[in-house]
């Protein structure tokens, strides 16, 4: 976990603006790859992620199939109702705003809660600890300046989004934190993910979903990459649509949309 004394660099941060929202907000993101607490990170991201996908599956949607697959699990039960309406919680900026103190807390309840005395033979406090560095000693160059990250975790370091994680498998149960700002929809019919969920009188019916500001560019057929990278690129557009469709319609729509992108990319796969 020692870091690479001859590679080693302060993170740099820069933005990416989220051209899906309204007055274009930007999202910080700090290229870590050669900082000081990356090794620990990763190390850590390494250990407790999987402890995480065991303990939460039930309670965490990976994908749009997964999505898809509990939905169906929820009709089997008869659940599903004519008037069943979806809502969505987007929570903005939750890297930038976890409590680190609080953060670092939760971690060690996460792990005494679901009976972990150690990790890869680590007691709970020294995981605290290396966890406390990577939060707590992030440091970043921007505008010839040197910052120190004070609230919230680096969005470019693999464990914020664990720490993110379990972060929320405790505040879910609460419903309230004053860190956390929620936008969210209520409708018969929307998006989440890549998914379009519409309730047609009872009956459920998915689709892809293209952001509105998503433009349709993919790696250029005429670039160098291995010529395996474009045969994935179509298979997996393809796996998406017959995945998602739950129509015959929808996979045509998906289909004829998939065609044109590739066409304007210098497809010759059409």
């Amino acid at each position: 976990m020692m870091p690479n004394r001859i590679k080693c660099q302060l993170a740099h941060l820069y933005f990416n603006p989220k051209t899906h929202k309204d007055g274009i907000p930007v999202r910080p993101i700090e290229n870590t790859i050669h900082a000081p607490t990356t090794n620990i990170s990763n190390y850590l991201d390494e250990i407790i992620r999987p402890i995480f996908d065991k303990e939460c599956q039930n309670t965490t949607i990976i994908d749009g199939v997964s999505l898809i697959q509990t939905l169906h699990q929820y009709m089997r039960k008869g659940l599903f109702k004519s008037t069943t309406l979806f809502c969505t919680f987007d929570i903005r900026n939750l890297y930038n705003m976890l409590p680190q103190e609080e953060t670092l807390n939760i971690l060690v309840e996460f792990l005494h809660v679901h009976g972990y005395t150690k990790v890869k033979g680590i007691p709970p406090e020294t995981i605290r600890l290396l966890a406390s560095i990577v939060l707590k000693e992030n440091v970043f160059v921007y505008g010839k300046k040197i910052y120190q990250q004070v609230l919230g975790g680096a969005m470019g370091s693999s464990f914020t989004l664990t720490l993110a994680n379990i972060f929320m498998w405790k505040w879910q149960k609460e419903l309230f934190h004053p860190n956390i700002k929620l936008e969210y929809k209520i409708g018969k019919s929307l998006s989440f993910l890549d998914v379009l969920l519409t309730n047609i009188n009872g009956t459920l019916s998915t689709s892809v979903y293209h952001k509105p500001a998503a433009e349709p560019y993919v790696v250029p057929f005429i670039s160098d990459h291995p010529r395996h990278v474009f045969d994935n690129i179509v298979q997996t557009s393809l796996r998406r649509a017959i995945k998602y469709s739950s129509i015959l319609q929808s996979f045509n729509d998906e289909r004829r949309y998939i065609k044109s992108t590739f066409l304007y990319n210098g497809s010759v796969y059409c």
